[in-house]
């Protein structure tokens, strides 16, 4: 057979060029882009419209090709960057938890019933978790439901601990109970009555506890609205109570008078006991986060309480954290 050319030209070609022209061939051959009798042709006696219909495929395959470099990219990117999330999260649950997340420390003149709350809170959130540890592990390993409502109701019973505690603390200090001084500054930002709102809490798990029936979404919409509306009263009551102490403050004397004057005294001693009231507002606002707390229960399952227990555990711990990487943060500009 004679491999020269009639010139006797060596017309051997690229083995890399002739893959190339194979494969395009192959591909047009596959999309019906060129006839039957094409697969004797070359290259350049395609048609312009199959020719132009490979480069876009070319291009496209191209771009393909760094969409997934990318989104690869992108992923690690992603990693690492929640990586030290998690990282500067740890440090700060570990270097915040001592220093700043029970807040600011009760001053020993206040009384032994503050500072006895400060002491059960830090000891309870220690405790809280390694209870949410175990029932993270619980849930991981696909515990029985047995299980699982054990640990659920360990939980809860501390929870009603801590708000009897704290309602005991309230009759001796409720300034402190409202303004919350045993947690983080970012906590306090956000606190109702010295503590979280039930609607909140309630949109919290209905965003967080994939996958809720409807007959279940239904009952926590109907729980958050009563919750609403009960916030709602006490909030107007607190309102009205703070009007009525500041004008009995203001009627207490004018600018001539001595705050020693009986008259004085008499509208100061009012005011006292108007601020009494203050305790019977947050023994109502802790009685209905109780109230939702338990009702939220009967409307779960033993799992979902289960995880319900941990996405508010996270969510608060995250607050926590929070504060302290606020605390920590640098800042620049400040002689």
């Amino acid at each position: 057979m004679d491999c020269a050319s009639p010139g006797g030209t060596d017309t051997s070609t690229d083995p890399d060029l002739d893959k190339n022209q194979a494969f395009e061939q192959g591909h047009a051959a596959a999309a019906g882009l060129t006839p039957p009798d094409s697969g004797d042709r070359s290259n350049g006696e395609l048609g312009p419209k199959t020719l132009r219909r490979l480069a876009q495929n070319r291009e496209a395959a191209r771009r393909s090709r760094l969409r997934k470099k990318a989104y690869v990219q992108q992923l690690e990117s992603s990693g690492l960057r929640l990586a030290h999330l998690e990282q500067e999260l740890q440090r700060a649950r570990q270097q915040g938890f001592l220093v700043s997340t029970l807040g600011d420390q009760p001053d020993s003149e206040n009384g032994d019933g503050a500072s006895s709350f400060y002491v059960e809170y830090a000891r309870w959130l220690e405790e809280h978790h390694k209870q949410a540890d175990e029932l993270r592990a619980a849930v991981s390993a696909h515990a029985g439901d047995g299980d699982l409502q054990a640990i659920v109701d360990t939980v809860m019973a501390r929870c009603d601990e801590i708000f009897r505690l704290k309602g005991a603390t309230a009759k001796a200090d409720a300034f402190r109970v409202l303004s919350g001084t045993w947690t983080t500054p970012v906590e306090r930002c956000f606190l109702w009555f010295g503590g979280f709102r039930p609607s909140e809490l309630l949109k919290l798990l209905a965003s967080r506890l994939e996958p809720l029936t409807e007959k279940q979404l239904d009952s926590i919409d109907v729980l958050r609205r009563s919750s609403l509306q009960a916030e709602e009263v006490l909030s107007r009551e607190m309102e009205a109570l703070r009007q009525s102490v500041t004008e009995t403050v203001a009627a207490a004397g004018s600018s001539s008078q001595s705050c020693s004057d009986d008259d004085c005294t008499g509208q100061m001693a009012a005011a006292v006991g108007k601020l009494g009231a203050m305790e019977g507002l947050l023994r109502q606002a802790d009685d209905l986060r109780l109230r939702i707390l338990e009702e939220t229960r009967r409307v779960l399952t033993i799992r979902q309480c289960a995880r319900a227990v941990l996405v508010v555990s996270d969510y608060f711990s995250r607050m926590r954290a929070l504060s302290s990487l606020w605390i920590a943060r640098p800042t620049t500009g400040v002689n």
